[in-house]
């Protein structure tokens, strides 16, 4: 059950006509969310032929039309752009009196706060930095998982209430983040959600190089697993081979990387001495066992040793290498 303030109807924004600049995957999964609430998309804007499909599908009968004729038919803009678009396109907006005083102005990046909508906020429009923190496909089942995700929210203090009730309106929780920590906050989830899909996608070809039929459905218990562990427990969740002091183990990986994906050696290393750093800080890696595994990883698997566990198996508690018997 959701914990945030549900808002009274006294605390909602009237209706607003809503338009969309940038018809990526996010804009126009936002602004579908939004007409489910009441508002009214009523432009939306995009360049590539695959925007102005997914505009169509995801908001049909909308007229798509230029930047700036978006900012003159709508009472609240979402721009939708990359992140390093977005300081290029306030300004050009504010600078071409395209922006109307009183407008709702809504960036959704990640990396900015509301001080990127300065020159627009100079021009008189109510500047909101609102960013989902989900991965978008940039089909209807966007406005589905809409609900619960957290938002990002950082506005000027006046418009703190008004932010949140957008985001909740939108089926979101808004999670307040002030105007120095936005690259932090950005940095962090791009570190969990980015690099896991990069993780899961090279795991995913070594098993169809290990002759695995279906890894998405072997990974997909295991991840998941994996996930909700690591969620609920943090550190504690820590296991395999790096966490309990497999040097052995480790370097038969290596050396097995370095011969059928050298592409994906340079990762291992550096989230394995990732792991056992936090492994070792956390009393999870006995330190007799320490020494030899941070010197695998110091020389990157050359030091030749064994890819066999003590007993022969390929962990060395008999596992697979993925459990340990304590963890």
């Amino acid at each position: 059950m959701s914990t945030v303030h549900q808002p009274d109807l006294k605390d909602r924004p009237a209706r607003l006509t809503v338009g969309v600049v940038g018809a990526g995957r996010v804009g126009p999964a936002l602004a579908a969310s939004l007409q489910l609430a009441g508002h009214r998309p009523v432009a939306v804007s995009g360049v590539s032929d695959t925007s102005r499909r997914r505009a169509e599908t995801m908001l049909p009968g909308v007229p798509l039309v230029p930047p700036a004729e978006v900012l003159q038919r709508a009472d609240l803009v979402l721009l939708t752009v990359p992140d390093d678009a977005l300081p290029g396109l306030v300004a050009g907006l504010a600078e071409t009196g395209a922006v109307r005083p009183g407008q709702l102005l809504v960036h959704t990046s990640g990396r900015y706060g509301a001080k990127v909508l300065d020159p627009a906020l100079r021009a008189g429009a109510l500047p909101l930095a609102l960013h989902p923190a989900m991965t978008f496909t940039g089909t209807p089942v966007d406005v589905q998982r809409l609900a619960g995700c957290s938002f990002g929210v950082t506005a000027p203090e006046e418009l703190r209430l008004a932010a949140e009730a957008l985001v909740i309106e939108m089926g979101g929780e808004p999670e307040w983040i002030s105007e120095q920590n936005r690259p932090l906050y950005h940095a962090a989830l791009a570190l969990g959600a980015n690099h896991l899909v990069t993780l899961v996608a090279q795991s995913m070809e070594l098993l169809r190089a290990a002759g695995v039929a279906a890894p998405d459905r072997m990974l997909g218990p295991l991840l998941g697993a994996a996930l909700d562990n690591a969620l609920r427990s943090g550190d504690a969740a820590l296991t395999g081979p790096v966490a309990r002091g497999d040097a052995g183990t480790v370097a038969a990986h290596v050396a097995e990387l370095r011969r059928h994906a050298p592409q994906t050696v340079a990762g291992y290393l550096a989230m394995a001495r990732a792991t056992a750093d936090r492994a070792l800080a956390h009393g999870l890696l006995k330190p007799e066992l320490a020494e030899d595994l941070l010197g695998v990883l110091a020389d990157g698997g050359h030091a030749g040793r064994g890819g066999e566990g003590t007993d022969g198996t390929n962990g060395s508690d008999g596992t697979t290498g993925t459990e340990g018997n304590d963890r």
